[in-house]
């Protein structure tokens, strides 16, 4: 058979759906498999372990032009079962249109018609890795693991070291990423201030170059971190913090964090890469809630508890309380007491 799996729309969502794909790869061992998801992440879903087909969908349509895309690229893909991880309507509808025979999915008030094989959805709110895992196991098929996982390919690896050498990078130096933007909004985000303050000590007491990474839209994150270590005193340390923030494609951002001996971040889609290429991730949680997107694995889950949260606003109608609380000096010694784990499994390993 030709099966089909469609994925999340998210980056931070399509890593947590990677044990899914993995029980799938198994259960259909002698068939053909492909991921279709959003253009903009093929890179990733290409570097998904058994994945015999990359399908990118259209993000940059709107509305009905997308899914009349979208449902002649399937057609032509001649797929004989698709299983669908999103919840929406439109993905049923485009398989359905799509003339795929077999449409498997959680069940939904208007789109379990759609469906030939419909699941039940989880009556209590559940980690998204889990929420995932429970439509695998509504369709009889056993999960392999519960923990996201991915290897970088040798070429993103490579890419990313050119791009590290073309900003003057030493490669005996520790890496640690940080991201300190949010695309869900700014409530999200953690100071710049004070993620330049954690730059400057991480620089200084371990001797790390920090890279900071995100899209685009970060930028102004960046520009701010970089403006605080600009202040009088921090002109030697700002000269290894590297700001790549906008400069990278999904690729390079891949093999960017696999070199990483640590990563900080907010609840983010890089967040969830860097802990599924099994780099120990430093997690900042503020309204959203850790228990439903948290890194899954040995990680540092940071929180500080108020009665606000977790409120899911994208900007904070108060105080941000939630952020502000979390201290820098926090944040510094789990990032250093991760850093230490991950040498000295480094050292163990070549040993």
């Amino acid at each position: 058979m030709r099966v089909l799996v469609r994925t999340p729309n998210w980056l931070g969502d399509i890593v947590m759906a990677l044990p899914a794909f993995a029980a799938l790869r198994a259960h259909f061992d002698e068939d053909e498999l492909a991921l279709a998801g959003p253009r903009a992440f093929s890179p990733l879903l290409a570097a998904v372990a058994g994945v015999d087909q990359v399908v990118p969908v259209r993000r940059d349509l709107r509305g009905g032009r997308a899914r009349h895309a979208d449902v002649a690229q399937l057609r032509e893909g001649r797929f004989d079962l698709v299983v669908l991880l999103p919840n929406s309507f439109g993905a049923a509808w485009v398989a359905r249109r799509a003339g795929i025979p077999e449409r498997w999915g959680f069940a939904g008030r208007w789109r379990s018609r759609l469906l030939t094989r419909a699941v039940a959805r989880l009556t209590s709110r559940t980690h998204q890795v889990e929420e995932y895992l429970a439509l695998v196991r509504g369709l009889d098929i056993d999960p392999v693991g519960a923990e996201p996982q991915l290897q970088a390919p040798p070429e993103m690896l490579a890419s990313a070291r050119r791009l590290l050498d073309a900003t003057g990078v030493a490669a005996d130096r520790p890496l640690v990423g940080m991201a300190p933007g949010a695309a869900y909004g700014y409530a999200k985000r953690w100071r710049p201030e004070r993620y330049g303050g954690l730059a400057a000590r991480l620089v200084d007491q371990s001797g790390a170059v920090v890279v900071l990474v995100g899209s685009g839209h970060d930028r102004d994150a960046g520009h701010a971190i970089e403006s605080s270590l600009a202040s009088p005193g921090t002109s030697r340390r700002g000269a290894s913090v590297v700001n790549l923030i906008g400069r990278t494609d999904l690729a390079q951002l891949i093999g960017l964090l696999a070199s990483c001996q640590a990563f900080v971040s907010s609840d983010s889609g890089p967040m969830h890469l860097a802990a599924a290429l099994r780099v120990p991730v430093t997690a900042l949680f503020g309204p959203t809630d850790d228990r439903l997107t948290a890194p899954v694995g040995r990680h540092e889950v940071l929180t500080h508890d108020v009665w606000c949260r977790p409120c899911f606003f994208r900007d904070c109608p108060i105080d941000h309380r939630c952020m502000t609380r979390i201290s820098e000096d926090r944040v510094f010694e789990a990032v250093a007491r991760q850093m230490s784990t991950s040498l000295t499994s480094t050292q163990d390993a070549d040993a």
